[in-house]
């Protein structure tokens, strides 16, 4: 079966501004996230990939341009499914405000019970299952295109792409949150009929995140920040 290359969207602005953008319109990559686009694409270079498969988030669309550009000949989709957790009314507001919501806790030690408030809100639980129902019916279609042995690149979010690791190894949903993936890393999964193979997790071939901060993004010491971090820059 094939190796999906999951890949985070570059650092954008609402990650720079400490929100939780959701499906927010018109949230773009900012200077960084750029960069890091840039640099995927090269990242990539010596891989033979079958398929790009994003988000439909513009971030998302954002972050696998530099990536087209350099090789047009790659097939291009957009799955929803593959989009942003739907946060509800958490949508669009500062991570340090959300931090000091009673809901904060359920999402950092109960996750699987943790249902987003408002119109449209999600659940973790639903929003895990579409993803890894997209990777599944994307591994079948890729594999009946290009073979066993295909490699193809699934640009979407934090929280989707930990969820979806998570499955990989056989986690409950609800230690999930143990699991970081910064801006523009890459995630790699070799599907096998027997057990799915987690080669690569957040890697962005830059240790400066080993490097102490002053501060976590939000809430207490400890807490996973719900979207996805800012990295180490």
């Amino acid at each position: 079966m094939p190796t999906v290359i999951l890949v985070r969207h570059g650092r954008s602005t609402a990650n720079t501004d400490g929100v939780l953008a959701g499906w927010s319109p018109g949230v773009a990559l900012d200077d960084s996230g750029r960069d890091q686009a840039g640099a995927l694409a090269g990242r990539l270079a010596g891989v033979p990939l079958a398929a790009v498969v994003t988000s439909p988030l513009q971030r998302c669309r954002e972050t696998v341009q530099p990536l087209l550009d350099i090789r047009p000949e790659l097939p291009m989709h957009t799955d929803d499914r593959i989009g942003e957790c739907h946060y509800g009314d958490w949508t669009g507001r500062k991570l340090a405000e959300l931090a000091g919501e009673p809901l904060w806790a359920t999402v950092q030690r109960y996750p699987s019970g943790a249902v987003f408030p408002g119109e449209g809100g999600e659940s973790i639980r639903a929003m895990q299952a579409r993803a890894v129902d997209a990777v599944r019916d994307w591994n079948d279609r890729i594999e009946a295109e290009h073979g066993p042995d295909a490699v193809y690149v699934l640009c979407s979010h934090g929280d989707i792409i930990k969820s979806i690791a998570a499955d990989a190894l056989g986690m409950h949903l609800d230690l999930f949150q143990r699991l970081a993936v910064d801006p523009c890393s890459v995630t790699a999964i070799n599907y096998t009929p027997l057990r799915p193979f987690l080669l690569r997790l957040g890697d962005t071939g830059d240790l400066s995140v080993l490097v102490p901060r002053d501060k976590p993004d939000a809430g207490a010491p400890g807490d996973a920040v719900v979207g996805g971090g800012t990295g180490a820059s």
